[in-house]
């Protein structure tokens, strides 16, 4: 697909190249030959000039490319996995029309491959020193099937509509109306979307005024900006310098803070599960089942410093489900077990109702391990006004343009 003969990679770029796709394809990030393919060819490297050449090429590796004023991350380059998966779940085959929304070039590269010269791919991007960016390494790479757009993703771009696939790179809080009627029916858009916290990248498929979920996977994006911007609040229960503690709100009860303050100072208690994960086998499904089940559920996060102190067990990037009760909480934990390669689970309290709140979280696990273990979450999306007898059983969020149900067999 590259037509400047002038930019075929050294041999140690294809080295590079084909050792993150051999990593890719043992992560079951890149399945399809076609898609393996893709990331052999694209030299990401270009897209960030300065960067360690070897590290932009690692499965993992995300390239920030734009920081805010206030330390926050507002632009990047999606790591190689994550990148490999969302284009997975798209689905994409030659000759579509595809719309990225979130830019940088890379993806849009891989996209390009992807399509074909048959093909046509449209990416967007609010801020245009990104976009510009885009078209610099699209113009270097010779990738000539690629619009670049500088807008608001919010309104999507009608000019090019409608699309095969759309593909979102930057976590929504919500699903505007143009990215459902700028799609396809039957079209896939793939979309990092958060839920109560919990942000999963969701495969859409569109059935009329609905989009229904065919398959997701857990990860991390910057927040969107724009029209389209909603990020979650952090409220501090232990705000020491370095070793903060906060819950992460989206949509839950305004929380005591002080009492919870209060409550994390008390001596711990805990609850255990009886049931185990093995090392390698993640607790996404669970946590996803944890927030369908229990109503007061933020994500607390801790900075690693407080770990460290032992005011909390567990830490995690991306926040650890808390049970808030009143003045009082509890949170999921892990610990080791007789064999090395299996965790048990449970909960650890704090406060006058911290036995209760563990207990009633560690019962929410076993009901997940029962009832739900092998089961995966089905999440749809309906216009906002949709009435509640027309929505699925299971947990309904209200965002300001849809409703989306979270619905277990």
């Amino acid at each position: 697909m590259t037509t400047d003969n002038s930019n075929r990679p050294s041999a140690s770029e294809q080295e590079l190249r084909d050792k993150m796709v051999e990593q890719l394809v043992a992560r079951g990030a890149a399945r399809s030959a076609r898609v393996v393919a893709a990331f052999r060819s694209v030299p990401r490297h270009l897209a960030t000039p300065g960067q360690d050449m070897a590290k932009v090429y690692e499965p993992e590796q995300a390239a920030i490319t734009k920081t805010g004023a206030d330390g926050t991350h507002i632009s990047s380059v999606s790591a190689p996995r994550i990148q490999a998966m969302q284009i997975e779940q798209a689905d994409i085959q030659s000759g579509m029309s595809v719309l990225e929304i979130g830019s940088g070039g890379v993806n849009a590269a891989y996209l390009a491959e992807l399509v074909g010269d048959q093909g046509h791919v449209v990416t967007m991007d609010i801020d245009p020193e990104v976009t510009q960016r885009a078209k610099d390494f699209l113009k270097t790479t010779g990738y000539r099937n690629v619009t670049v757009i500088t807008a608001d993703g919010e309104n999507g771009e009608g000019a090019h509509a409608p699309y095969d696939r759309i593909i979102v790179t930057v976590q929504a809080a919500d699903i505007p109306p143009a990215w459902i009627h700028q799609l396809t029916e039957g079209g896939r858009l793939v979309v990092p979307l958060r839920m109560r916290g919990m942000t999963r990248t969701i495969a859409f498929v569109r059935d009329g005024e609905r989009l229904v979920s065919d398959g997701f996977e857990l990860c991390g994006f910057v927040p969107m900006q724009g029209a389209g911007e909603n990020r979650m609040r952090v409220a501090l229960i232990h705000d020491t310098e370095g070793e903060e503690i906060g819950l992460r709100l989206d949509g839950h009860p305004e929380p005591d803070t002080e009492a919870l303050s209060a409550a994390l100072q008390t001596p711990r208690t805990t609850a255990w599960s009886g049931v185990t994960l093995a090392g390698d086998e993640s607790n996404e499904h669970l946590d996803l089942w944890l927030t369908t089940a229990l109503d007061n559920l933020p994500l607390m996060a801790a900075k690693p410093a407080a770990r460290q102190r032992g005011l909390v067990a567990s830490a995690s990037p991306l926040g650890v489900p808390t049970l808030v009760d009143g003045g009082s909480f509890a949170y999921r934990t892990v610990r080791a077990t007789d064999d090395p390669d299996r965790f048990e689970l449970g909960a650890i309290g704090h406060g006058a109702q911290g036995q209760r709140a563990a207990e009633r979280l560690v019962r929410e696990i076993q009901s997940w391990d029962r009832d739900h273990r092998e089961d995966r979450a089905r999440i749809e999306v309906y216009p906002a006004g949709t009435p509640d007898d027309q929505l699925p059983a299971g947990r309904i969020i209200d965002r300001p343009h849809t409703r989306v149900t979270i619905a277990w067999p």
